[in-house]
């Protein structure tokens, strides 16, 4: 979810297109926060691993 923010960011940027850039940012926000979350060894969505 990082990386898929990231590149809509680097898109955004780029084309100049608004939308782009503001979705990447919600991206790379909710994906940091999982992945915090999942180091702390917290259950996200009802599961400790995803295997």
């Amino acid at each position: 979810m990082i990386i898929l923010g990231l590149i809509l960011l680097v898109i955004g940027l780029i084309a100049g297109i608004g939308a782009l850039w503001t979705i990447g940012i919600v991206l790379v926000a909710i994906g940091g926060v999982l992945w915090i979350l999942g180091a702390l060894g917290h259950a996200v969505g009802g599961r400790r691993h995803y295997w």
